[in-house]
C-alpha cells in the first residue's frame, strides 16, 4: 500500500473468515489491494470499524471516501444487517444500507443479500458475483456455479437471479477430512484425479449410496493400503458427485459458468465436462470486482 494512493471509492469483499479491500479508480481500475484475517466470524460489533481502518488507513486523506461492501458484513452477526431482497431480482441494482460510522473519512454502504422463500435459501456476497457475470455478459442465460464452503447454483435469466440452491459440500469435506474417522486416510493436499473421476461417476449413478461409500474410503485404506491422495480424491469426488446428482436440473442442458478459487473451479469443471457440459471458468475476485463496480455505478448516480 502507498500513501500516494487516492481512491475514488473503496470496494470491500467482507466474508466470514477474511476481509479483502480494493482501492478503486473512477472507472473501476484497481489501484491497490489489501486483505486481513478480520472476517465477520472473528469480530465483535465494536470491532468492525477499527478492523477496516487498520486495513485502509493509508488510502484515506482529508475528505470522505465512499466504501461499498458485500458479503457477511451485512449479516445479523455482522457490522450492520442489510435485509435480504427476495428472488427473483436484479443483482447490482439494489440500494445499499448506509450505517453510521465514527470516522468521518469513510461513508459506508453495505449491499443486501438475496433470499428465496421456497425452497428456503439465502445468499450474501454471491449475488455480487452474479452481478459480475451480468456486467461481463449482459445476455447470459444459464447457471452460475460458485463452489466453496457452501456452493451456490444460481439460475440467471434476463439479468435476474431467478432461483438458486445451496449445497454444504465444502463444509462437509472439511468436517469429514478433519474430524471424522476419514482424517486417518485423507491427509495431505494431493488429490488423485482418477479416483476423483470414478467417485463422481459412482455418485451420479447411485447417489443413495453416499454414506456407505464414504466409510468404504476408510476400509480400503485399512485392508488394501490405499494411499492418501487416492482416498482424498475419492472423498472429494463422492461429495461433488452427490451434489451434481442433487442439482442435475440446474446444469443438465444448461449454459454453465463456474467461478471461484482455481483448484475448486478445476474440480467442478472436470466433473461437469465428464457429463458433456461445456463450462466457462472465472476466478472469484474477477467476478466480485465486476459486480461491485456495477453496483458502484448505480450507487454513484444516486450520490450525485
Amino acid at each position: 500500500m502507498s500513501t500516494a494512493i487516492k481512491p475514488a471509492w473503496i470496494a470491500l469483499d467482507w466474508g466470514t473468515s477474511h476481509l479483502r479491500a480494493y482501492a478503486m479508480g473512477p472507472r473501476g481500475t484497481v489501484l491497490a489491494r489489501a486483505q486481513s484475517a478480520d472476517g465477520m466470524g472473528a469480530l465483535t460489533l465494536v470491532g468492525f470499524e477499527p478492523a477496516l481502518l487498520r486495513l485502509i488507513e493509508p488510502w484515506l486523506g482529508q475528505g470522505t471516501v465512499p466504501v461499498l461492501a458485500c458479503g457477511m458484513v451485512g449479516a445479523k452477526q455482522g457490522w450492520f444487517e442489510a435485509p435480504y431482497r427476495p428472488a427473483p431480482c436484479k443483482p447490482g441494482m439494489a440500494p445499499p444500507i448506509t450505517p453510521p460510522t465514527n470516522d468521518p473519512r469513510i461513508a459506508l454502504h453495505i449491499l443486501p443479500g438475496v433470499s428465496q422463500a421456497k425452497p428456503a435459501d439465502v445468499m450474501r456476497g454471491e449475488e455480487t458475483q452474479v452481478a459480475g457475470v451480468i456486467a461481463e455478459q449482459p445476455q447470459f442465460d444459464g447457471v452460475l456455479c460458485l463452489p466453496g464452503t457452501h456452493t451456490k447454483w444460481i439460475h440467471i435469466s434476463a439479468a435476474e437471479i431467478v432461483s438458486f440452491q445451496t449445497a454444504m459440500t465444502g463444509e462437509m469435506f472439511a468436517l469429514l477430512a478433519g474430524q471424522s474417522v476419514l482424517r486417518h486416510s485423507v491427509g495431505g493436499d494431493d488429490l488423485d484425479q482418477a479416483a476423483f473421476d470414478q467417485a463422481v461417476a459412482d455418485m451420479l449413478s447411485r447417489p443413495e449410496r453416499l454414506a456407505q461409500a464414504l466409510f468404504g474410503i476408510r476400509a480400503e485404506g485399512l485392508l488394501h493400503g490405499t494411499g492418501a491422495a487416492q482416498s482424498r480424491g475419492r472423498l472429494s469426488g463422492l461429495l461433488i458427485g452427490a451434489e451434481l446428482a442433487a442439482t442435475r436440473p440446474y446444469w443438465l442442458g444448461q449454459n454453465v459458468l463456474v467461478g471461484g478459487a482455481p483448484a475448486l473451479v478445476a474440480l467442478y469443471s472436470r466433473a461437469l465436462a465428464a457429463q458433456g457440459v461445456p463450462v466457462q471458468c472465472r476466478d472469484a475476485e474477477t467476478l466480485t470486482l465486476a459486480g461491485l463496480t456495477l453496483a458502484w455505478t448505480f450507487l454513484s448516480e444516486t450520490l450525485q
